[in-house]
């Protein structure tokens, strides 16, 4: 049906090899850096919440976010449970790897990617143009104004 299907809290490398078999394509927080690397065996995208980044930690005392990027282990940042950290972990990443492009796009193009959108994520012609302007003075960044296919809305 064309469904993406994603884990949820691997925690070892039986469940990353379980949800391989399933067709798993995204795992949603991976609790350990053995299933975060088992993940990457296995092609699976690694997932993992803003806040666990902004915070410098899981608050349940799973792996860090930071210590998966550190490992070229993290491809997708979700919101999680604060919808307003993905630009700041976006850009927090950007600073970690020195490459800011490369961290915003785990916020923008790696999660359309990973549920199969392939009209949005990028800044190209025929795509979306869903676009935000952002000020980055100081941390956090502000957003100034936001265009949604091509019209500014804010």
């Amino acid at each position: 049906y064309g469904a993406v299907l994603a884990s949820h809290d691997d925690t070892d490398i039986s469940h990353v090899a379980r949800s391989a078999e399933h067709g798993v394509q995204f795992a949603e927080f991976p609790t350990t850096l053995a299933a975060a690397r088992a993940c990457n065996d296995h092609g699976i995208k690694v997932m993992m919440g803003a806040p666990n980044l902004i915070r410098g930690g899981s608050h349940s005392g799973n792996v860090a976010a930071a210590d998966l990027a550190e490992a070229a282990l993290l491809d997708i940042i979700s919101s999680d449970y604060v919808p307003s950290s993905l630009l700041s972990a976006g850009l927090l990443l950007g600073d970690l790897w020195g490459d800011t492009s490369r961290g915003i796009a785990t916020v923008t193009e790696a999660p359309a990617r990973a549920v199969g959108l392939s009209d949005r994520g990028k800044i190209l012609p025929g795509l979306r143009a869903d676009l935000a302007r952002v000020s980055r003075i100081g941390n956090p960044a502000v957003v100034r104004s936001v265009w949604v296919r091509g019209s500014r809305v804010s």
